[in-house]
């Protein structure tokens, strides 16, 4: 009998509209769900005074825009965003309670820069010193929730920076709880833009902080310092930062219609500067790019052959919804493609990931999705692998 030879197999087709590609395989290793592997840039063509930025698609992940985006930084108040993240994780796991009070040690009274203004010996609920946190940018609520949830500071910088690991900011170091200079507490613009969007993936149910433009805690009324919460519809978050180190920064998110924006910049030079910057490049980012839908979840995308099977293909489903950001200009030009190695080895279990689907674009824009078998297919038993054999040999035929 021949020996099995699996090749590789690859189909385009020029579309922006749900296609069916001639396919090929490329099956070990595929991680399932939809997840985007590259993440170019498509269009590049605005610059920003900012050090470090980045502009990223909620929804796809795809990066419109970046510069020095994972150049290490000092976050400033940015940071707290792992700070409340870190709490909203303790309130879903039902180990607090966003009416549990929390005590106001000295340290945490005494702290400098942006302040709350908890009273010394208080206790104060935690959903006040969340808002405390979000809208007043207070180092002083940072602290108390340090130390009610891990004793120290110091002890809850360092479970912040095991918890950003476990949801993949690789390179993020925490050495306190608010963002407070040290040469060694530092993110980069991407990994803030992750942490974003993984706050707001994780927990809708507390999202809407970010969005409140004042709180009044101990009779003294603050606003949000967000910017954009003002000036842009749709802003609904998230976070400034500023110190003489990293300059003015912002995290910030907006949402228009079903489409939702992540952008990240440090490093400019005044309040001033940040609020323009940010919102102009808010407005360039949804005005040059979409996100066009190219299949549904559960969706046929392509028929995969298959060897020695009871059926001689297999049909390679979408996971999830594909969608797919493109500069505008790009749309006609859009190239969809499948790729496996095969004909795929029997037996075939529905769900196995055995293809990836990329999307390709002028600009360097390229974005993988992975494919999974959408039905069993057993093998063949000896006198059916013996007939397909033959007939592969004689004729040519899987």
């Amino acid at each position: 009998m021949s020996s099995f030879l699996p090749s590789r197999r690859t189909g385009i087709v020029r579309a922006f509209r749900p296609v069916r590609v001639k396919a090929a395989v490329r099956a070990a290793g595929l991680a399932l769900g939809l997840a985007l592997v590259a993440l170019p840039v498509a269009a590049q063509n605005i610059e920003t005074a900012g050090k470090q930025a980045i502009i990223m698609d909620f929804d796809t992940g795809t990066v419109l825009l970046e510069k020095n985006a994972d150049e290490l930084m000092p976050p400033a108040s940015m940071s707290k965003l792992m700070t409340a993240y870190a709490v909203f994780k303790r309130l879903e796991e039902g180990k607090l309670q966003l009416t549990d009070e929390l005590p106001v040690s000295e340290e945490a009274w005494r702290k400098g820069g942006s302040k709350m203004f908890v009273e010394l010996n208080s206790r104060v609920k935690v959903e006040d010193l969340l808002r405390g946190v979000i809208i007043q940018s207070g180092n002083d609520a940072c602290i108390v929730l340090a130390e009610g949830l891990a004793g120290s500071e110091e002890a809850f910088a360092d479970r912040i920076t095991e918890l950003a690991r476990e949801i993949g900011l690789e390179r993020s170091v925490f050495r306190n709880a608010t963002g407070w200079p040290d040469p060694e507490h530092l993110m980069t613009a991407r990994e803030l833009a992750l942490l974003a969007r993984r706050l707001i993936l994780d927990f809708p149910q507390h999202y809407h902080y970010y969005a409140e433009k004042e709180f009044t805690y101990n009779g003294i009324k603050q606003g949000n310092r967000n910017p954009l919460l003002y000036s842009m519809p749709g802003a609904d978050g998230l976070k400034t930062g500023h110190t003489e180190a990293s300059g003015y920064g912002l995290t910030a998110s907006v949402k228009r219609g079903d489409r939702r924006l992540i952008l990240v910049v440090n490093g400019l030079p005044s309040m001033n500067s940040r609020a323009q910057e940010t919102a102009r490049l808010m407005d360039w980012a949804f005005r040059e790019f979409d996100n066009y839908k190219l299949f549904s979840a559960g969706e046929t995308v392509e028929q995969a052959e298959v060897w020695h099977g009871e059926q001689p293909r297999v049909p390679l489903v979408a996971t999830k919804e594909i969608k797919a950001t493109l500069a505008r200009t790009a749309r006609k030009d859009m190239v969809v493609s499948v790729t496996y190695d095969g004909p795929i080895a029997t037996p075939v279990k529905k769900g196995d990931p055995i293809a990836m689907l990329r999307v390709t674009a002028p600009g360097g824009v390229s974005s993988e999705f992975p494919l999974v078998a959408g039905a069993d297919v057993e093998k063949l038993g000896v006198f059916g692998r013996m007939m397909a054999t033959a007939r592969s040999l004689v004729f040519g035929q899987n």
